[in-house]
């Protein structure tokens, strides 16, 4: 996005004077030790090119905390200590011994990336502010494609092929639900399910329905809001990126998915603003 910065100042320039006006308001001794890190971060976001994104996540959680939004930052970004005194992060690194170059080091070819999670039922605001500083037309929410997993294409197969409720429903019950690290595929249920397979075998019409949802297993059937994917862009998104309106909604979403719109496809920031439902229980 085009951050605009009213000093005129570069961005690794404002970025440095952020990050060194954070030794007052945490109220932190400026150490030989914190002093050398702190220089060498600055000097790898500046080599990489990453000022504007910092200022970016800075500025959006200072609308938060000023707004009162509850917001918390996980991963690897813990470790730096250029966002622990813009007020990014609130773990002291040097404290933990945490290290920087997890989060981002020389040899690392794509953007950091930190996510902002934020009370949930506060998060629109949060979309609606970078809409505001960036304009209407260069923020929007990421689309997800939602595909035919095993038990919903025989269900649609059934349901297509106009069969009663009830077939669709007793096959897609008999195959179970995939386990992390193995989505479950209708062939894979055949060899674990005797009586899926026996059906398959000894039944007409399960043996249609089940040849036709092999075919559309893994294909794309519908379009849907990211759970927490929003681009932002320097020119009208539709410069870049094909855009449409949520399916029954006014929310506007990419019709590309996360890994086309971010930095191996269209090369656009992709940022995560995660709705976190603990935090609008503590805030409460």
């Amino acid at each position: 996005p085009d951050f605009k910065i009213a000093s005129g100042k570069s961005y690794d320039e404002e970025l440095r004077t952020l990050t060194y006006q954070g030794f007052n308001k945490l109220q932190l001794k400026e150490t030989p030790p914190i002093k050398e890190r702190v220089e060498y971060e600055l000097k790898i976001i500046k080599d990489k090119g990453y000022a504007p994104y910092f200022l970016v996540v800075g500025d959006l959680l200072r609308h938060a905390k000023e707004n009162g939004i509850l917001t918390a930052i996980r991963g690897s970004v813990a470790g730096s200590m250029t966002t622990y005194l813009l007020g990014i992060t609130n773990v002291d690194p040097i404290e933990y011994k945490l290290p920087f170059e997890r989060f981002l080091n020389p040899f690392r070819p794509s953007p950091p990336d930190i996510d902002m999670d934020f009370a949930d039922n506060r998060r629109d605001e949060m979309i609606e502010y970078a809409k505001q500083k960036y304009g209407e037309d260069k923020v929007a929410q990421i689309g997800t494609f939602g595909t035919m997993m095993a038990r919903g294409a025989v269900r649609d197969v059934a349901r297509a092929l106009g069969y009663p409720y009830t077939v669709g429903d007793r096959l897609s019950k008999m195959i179970p639900i995939g386990s992390q690290g193995i989505p479950m595929t209708i062939d894979y249920a055949m060899e674990i399910v005797p009586e899926l397979k026996e059906a398959y075998e000894k039944e007409k019409d399960t043996k249609e329905i089940i040849d036709l949802a092999k075919k559309l297993e893994g294909c794309v059937r519908h379009i849907s809001v990211h759970a927490a994917g929003v681009v932002m862009s320097p020119l009208p998104l539709t410069e870049y990126v094909p855009l449409q309106k949520e399916t029954n909604g006014e929310k506007i979403v990419t019709q590309y998915d996360m890994y086309t719109v971010g930095e191996d496809g269209v090369g656009l920031l992709k940022m995560d603003f995660l709705g976190l439902r603990n935090l609008t229980i503590i805030q409460e």
